[in-house]
């Protein structure tokens, strides 16, 4: 128990410090696992042969605030020495339910630390007890707390370390009960490892935005006019030519076009539907230029990290070659890559900005 607490320690100092990407305001999730159960203090002798396991079902309310309702099953093994000095073997098996709430200190974390406390009810079987005054089956009540660690795989799956410390109401428990014994209170830890699936899911958190202080645009209103006068504004003065080359298409070198109102999801590489009509566009104009070769160049802003925003630019490229593929455009003519946060052509602070510097840009292959 003692290597386990420090492995869990370490755990939760390590994960608050590794961020992750976005997590939901609110969620439901389902979990289940595994168990190992031990009696922590009782007035027989623990075991070390126990086993057990969990089903759970979560409600987090906010990113740091969770209510679980817990069922779980434990077999409880224990020994103690009868009148002719033998030891004899001592089970319980307890069938309980618990609700607790969870706050969770690293929410943003890919690892991260919470804290447990609430009530539980369950059945108790005692098999081989000591005492005859008790009854076999019985109802128990305690107290739970305790602290764990969630890993998150990817936005629907969890893995889950956890411990807990269960106090019971009564002595009863181990199924003894020492003779003067008064107000005694058998208890019991569990350690748990499982998996949790997050099964519904609120909008993204803003306080999980690895740049605090930077409020996301999700699904904002996009004024194609305001982001056009943006871009020409930024186009090299050596270039004197009409730059529009379609609508929502606009030249910005000899080489280069500038998608405009190609929107994802935030967070996401999936196209918003606003995006599509200026894909099309872009059909008809590589169905004009039938020889001609592009290179889709994927941009970001600067919220997220350096290494996220790379795999999110790249992405996002991939999702508009397949879009083009899909309406005929032959994929050898198309190639990706993806830019990340780098080569910003407009200030990150403002809205305006970050909705210019997330782009699609087509490269002219000769």
């Amino acid at each position: 128990m003692k290597n386990f607490l420090i492995m869990l320690t370490f755990i939760l100092i390590i994960g608050s410090t590794i961020s992750h990407a976005q997590i939901p305001t609110d969620s439901w999730s389902l979990g289940f696992g595994v168990s190992y159960p031990r009696y922590s203090s009782v007035n027989i002798q623990p075991l070390n042969k126990d086993i057990g396991g969990f089903l759970s079902l979560q409600r987090n309310f906010s990113e740091k605030v969770g209510l679980r309702f817990e069922v779980g099953y434990s077999e409880l093994q224990g020994q103690w020495l009868n009148s002719y000095n033998v030891n004899v073997l001592e089970s319980t098996d307890l069938l309980n339910g618990d609700l607790d709430v969870l706050y969770y200190f690293a929410p943003c974390s890919t690892l991260s630390p919470y804290l447990f406390a609430g009530g539980e009810v369950g059945l108790r079987m005692l098999h081989n007890n000591q005492s005859t005054n008790l009854d076999q089956n019985e109802t128990t009540t305690g107290l739970s707390i305790g602290g764990g660690v969630e890993y998150t795989v990817n936005p629907n799956w969890k893995i889950t370390a956890e411990y807990g410390y269960h106090q019971m109401f009564n002595s009863e428990l181990d199924g003894t009960v020492t003779p003067g014994e008064v107000n005694g209170k058998d208890a019991y830890m569990t350690l748990n490892l499982g998996l949790k699936y997050i099964f519904a899911q609120g909008k993204p958190s803003k306080i999980c935005e690895p740049c605090q202080g930077i409020t996301a645009a999700v699904n904002e209103p996009v004024d194609y006019n305001k982001i056009e006068d943006m871009i020409i504004k930024h186009i090299p003065k050596e270039v004197e030519r009409d730059v529009i080359v379609y609508k929502n298409i606009v030249a910005v070198s000899d080489d280069r076009l500038v998608l405009i109102g190609v929107n994802f999801a935030f967070d996401k590489a999936d196209l918003l539907p606003e995006s599509y009509p200026i894909l099309d566009e872009a059909v008809r104009l590589l169905n004009d230029k039938s020889t001609v070769n592009v290179e889709i160049e994927g941009y970001c802003d600067w919220i997220g990290s350096d290494e996220y925003n790379q795999k999110l630019s790249v992405e996002r490229a991939q999702t508009v070659k397949n879009y083009l593929v899909s309406k005929g455009i032959a994929e050898n003519r198309l190639t990706t890559v993806g830019f990340g946060k780098t080569n910003p052509i407009a200030d990150n602070k403002t809205d305006e900005g970050r909705a210019m510097n997330r782009r699609i840009v087509f490269r002219i292959l000769k």
